[in-house]
């Protein structure tokens, strides 16, 4: 949860380095909110209408954006490289670069 509310308070910083747990726990808590809303709008609105889950996608944008290229630049790569689908999902499950590379400190340490 921590990592979740890191992200969240680093929501438009797209300079610095994430470490894979903050990507990955980031996810987790925006995939459990996103299924928690959804019910939530079936619920109350009969699937009609998304309203919670629409609110809560267009406030998890630039989060998840920022999260992604501080991703990217914990491998080295440019941010640019989470436009290019499966190179991305590797690129996000790889071991960041051990100690300072061009994009900042490591952040494990």
């Amino acid at each position: 949860m921590n990592e979740f509310i890191s992200c969240l308070k680093k929501y438009a910083t797209f300079q610095g380095r994430a470490r894979r747990k903050e990507y990955w726990m980031f996810i987790l808590f925006s995939i459990l909110l996103a299924i928690g809303t959804t019910f939530l709008d079936v619920q109350l609105f009969k699937g009609e209408k998304l309203i919670f889950t629409g609110l809560l996608r267009l406030g998890l944008f630039l989060p998840s954006l920022a999260a992604i290229v501080r991703r990217m630049h914990d491998v080295d790569k440019s941010g640019w490289f989470c436009l290019i689908p499966v190179y991305n999902l590797i690129l996000a499950c790889s071991e960041g670069t051990k100690g300072p590379n061009r994009f900042g400190e490591d952040p494990k340490s």
